[in-house]
């Protein structure tokens, strides 16, 4: 068990080394407490901190960095998220005020808004498509051996794809086809789609003459639509952490989060808000990282997902603070589009 001071002392080398970088010697957080110690009293509370495993010496200094623990119980016990203040609330609403025509463009603003305000890499998943509904599929002619099948849900979503009409197949029976699927799945719950064009699919092989590949485009489509979308703003900020030492390493985070196969897991976040850190993350390459997720709603019986990745030694306070106005703003939007696009 840590005394308070052991605790002020090691909450203080945390708040510094975010703010400065550099390892904390005795000298400095005594001029940093807000209650007068003895440098040597503060190296014998450093000693034990250090034996606990919370922090560590950094190469030959006499100063120290928090190490992973030190942060895990910083986090867990320490941490107090700073409230955004009313410019960055008034900033986020006014941004996300715009006259938006899909939900996928308000959760690429969010990402953008996370990373502009943090100088991190951000990163923001759609919500599920719990609730959403088809409204449709039509035709667009593009020639004589084209069409684009279009399809739109209730929430505004529209989704396209190009079909290469096969020799001998007719328009007229393409139209019939998308008649036939209207009449079956319009008002379905988008998930379910899928399972009732399978089940209606030897009918509609009689107007195909045989052939899949339109069944296919169908199924390509609603994949679209289905599928989680995820938007990554603030890539670049990855290069602030590049070092010599570290070239390969920042090479391949970068990759991974311009949806590598890895980031699904690694935003799997069962929580409201989330701090994982260093080798908590799912991928090795991420031990000098943190990442701070957070659920939103969307008041149409969907759930997504925001999150911050930095360094280890980032704000917490204030990050934390920031995601948590953001996902509570995100949701207040997302559900004011919904009540007016089913008004």
């Amino acid at each position: 068990m840590l005394t308070q001071r052991q605790l002020l002392i090691l909450e203080t080398i945390i708040q510094d080394y975010a703010n400065v970088g550099q390892p904390i010697g005795s000298k400095k957080l005594q001029e940093q407490l807000p209650v007068h110690v003895s440098t040597a009293t503060i190296r014998n509370e450093m000693a034990v901190l250090e034996r606990a495993g919370f922090i560590m010496k950094e190469h030959s200094s006499s100063g120290r960095v928090p190490s992973l623990s030190g942060y895990r119980y910083y986090i867990d016990n320490l941490v107090k998220p700073t409230k955004a203040d009313q410019g960055a609330v008034q900033a986020i609403r006014h941004a996300l005020a715009s006259n938006f025509s899909k939900v996928d463009e308000i959760i690429a603003m969010s990402a953008r808004l996370l990373s502009e305000m943090t100088d991190y890499t951000a990163i923001s998943l759609t919500p599920g498509s719990t609730g959403v509904k088809l409204e449709g599929f039509r035709l667009v002619p593009l020639g004589s051996s084209q069409v684009m099948l279009i399809m739109v849900t209730n929430d505004g979503t529209v989704e396209s794809q190009i079909y290469n009409v096969p020799a001998g197949m007719h328009g007229d029976q393409l139209e019939a086809v998308v008649r036939l699927i209207n009449q079956e799945v319009v008002g379905l719950p988008i998930e379910e789609v899928s399972s009732k064009l399978q089940a209606i699919a030897p009918k509609l092989m009689g107007y195909l003459r045989g052939s899949l590949s339109m069944l296919d485009v169908f199924d390509n489509v609603l994949g679209k639509a289905v599928h989680q979308q995820v938007f990554v703003d603030g890539k670049k900020n990855l290069l602030n952490q590049l070092t010599s030492d570290n070239i390969e390493q920042v090479k391949s985070i970068y990759s991974l989060v311009d949806h590598g196969p890895g980031l699904g897991q690694l935003l799997a976040n069962t929580n409201d808000i989330a701090v994982m850190i260093g080798d908590e993350l799912p991928d090795n390459l991420l031990t000098d990282y943190s990442l701070i997720s957070a659920k939103y709603q969307d008041g149409n019986a969907g759930e997504g997902l925001i999150a911050i990745l930095g360094p280890t030694n980032m704000q917490y306070s204030k990050v934390l603070g920031l995601v948590d106005a953001l996902r509570l703003e995100l949701s207040q939007r997302l559900s004011n589009y919904y009540r007016d696009f089913n008004d």
